[in-house]
């Protein structure tokens, strides 16, 4: 975990298959708006508790929740990349009273994502990494062989931007996964969401995320993002209110503000700036 600045919170979440450090570059700006950064690890990874069950976005938005009531905080506008978008997107329903505002960057309302995969072909091959990730074994023994080559690899396909990531950078994602059980706990999230699909649990997460959110959203995506289609991105509004803003940067793939930081910070520094005291 890392913080800086005082004022209201600002949380921010990674995604896979990166860790606190993928916000790095942007939070220092923001706490200079006047706010409290606070950039934490998802349950499972990096310095976070790796336990045997919890990898679904209701513990996320739990676990988030506890964070922020831990550091003293009554409530965090929550900034969250990949799954720690799901978590952003879940929070307002699932945790309102610790939940003011949601940035979710490169990732769909749930509801969105889960009639695109069934709906589009498009969206639904580009899903199909996560079918691997049901084997047993298999899949952490692959991400984790040759020093996580594969991590390497998955950031380079999931980006638009030649020049990300450098080799220091790849270096320092390989060498956070590599810490063994953090490859089993990233692949349980995706093994919880392929099966959610026919689950108890899945489907109780699923009826609840069709309730309307009312905190302000401004939701961020890469616009040459192969691996998330922007066109399904683009109909999450469905679920937001009145308040709510889809910002595009050209150019960038499924790490916008690791790929193009500067541009990122062009989208979010002027909309945090109203919510500052």
């Amino acid at each position: 975990m890392a913080e800086i600045g005082t004022g209201p919170m600002v949380i921010f979440l990674h995604g896979f298959p990166t860790f606190w450090w993928t916000w790095h570059e942007h939070l220092s700006a923001v706490a200079d708006l006047g706010f409290r950064a606070v950039a934490m690890d998802l349950r499972g990874y990096g310095g976070s508790d790796h336990t045997p069950h919890g990898y679904d976005p209701t513990t996320l938005a739990y676990d988030v929740a506890g964070v922020i009531r831990s550091l003293g905080a009554e409530s965090a506008i929550v900034v969250g990349h990949g799954w720690g978008g799901l978590a952003a997107w879940s929070m307002p329903i699932l945790t309102p009273e610790v939940t003011r505002a949601i940035v979710p960057v490169s990732i769909p309302h749930p509801r969105r994502l889960r009639r695109a995969v069934f709906r589009d072909g498009v969206q639904r091959r580009q899903s199909m990494y996560a079918v691997g990730f049901q084997w047993p074994f298999l899949p952490e023994r692959a991400l984790m062989a040759d020093d996580c080559a594969r991590i390497g690899e998955i950031l380079q396909d999931w980006s638009a931007t030649p020049s990300w990531p450098d080799p220091e950078t790849s270096l320092i994602y390989r060498s956070a996964f590599s810490l063994w059980p953090t490859a089993h706990c990233a692949v349980e999230y995706h093994r919880w969401a392929f099966r959610s699909v026919v689950r108890s649990d899945g489907l109780q997460y699923a009826k609840r995320m069709d309730q309307p959110i009312n905190v302000p959203v401004l939701q961020i995506h890469g616009g040459a993002d192969e691996s998330v289609l922007t066109r399904t991105a683009a109909g999450s509004q469905a679920w937001a209110g009145n308040s709510f803003e889809f910002a595009v940067i050209d150019g960038t793939g499924h790490f916008p503000h690791e790929e193009d930081p500067s541009a990122f910070r062009d989208r979010l520094l002027p909309w945090l700036s109203e919510f500052a005291d």
